[in-house]
């Protein structure tokens, strides 16, 4: 998959065959604009700050993190997700939406409650690895264009 996505692509894509997950992503975009958060630019995706120590979650050209994250990798991991909506479109929540919450949800239970580590990184998965290596080699390839 080429994330050489140029953002007339990025964005028909987004609003035509991704519009399921980016509906929802607008929707929570406007409830942070409504409750005072302040977006942010991240590639072609905005995105908001909310709460402590959780990760984050894409929605089309949208996405959430927590504020005490504020790597790359993680921004990086989460605009992947926004170029997956372009690929995957309506497929997008489930085959990638989904399982990704499911699977953080069931990792963070292992945690938090029964205090064991995942025995897996978080990019075990090919959903997971995909969205890294997604936005890390579009943030290279998008980086090289603007200087």
């Amino acid at each position: 998959m080429n994330p050489k996505l140029p953002k007339p692509l990025y964005f028909f894509l987004s609003l035509t065959w991704g519009i399921i997950t980016t509906l929802a992503g607008f929707f929570t975009a406007l409830v942070m604009l409504a409750t005072g958060h302040k977006p942010r630019r991240w590639g072609y995706a905005w995105y908001f700050e909310v709460g402590k120590n959780w990760g984050g979650a894409s929605l089309g050209p949208v996405f959430i993190k927590d504020r005490t994250n504020d790597s790359a990798h993680l921004k990086n991991h989460e605009f992947g997700h926004s170029i997956q909506n372009c690929y995957f479109g309506p497929l997008m929540p489930f085959i990638v939406g989904l399982p990704s919450s499911t699977r953080y949800r069931l990792r963070r239970f292992k945690e938090k409650v029964l205090k064991k580590s995942p025995k897996t990184p978080y990019d075990a998965v090919w959903f997971e690895s995909q969205a890294s290596r997604l936005g890390d080699d579009f943030m290279k390839w998008h980086e090289g264009r603007v200087k």
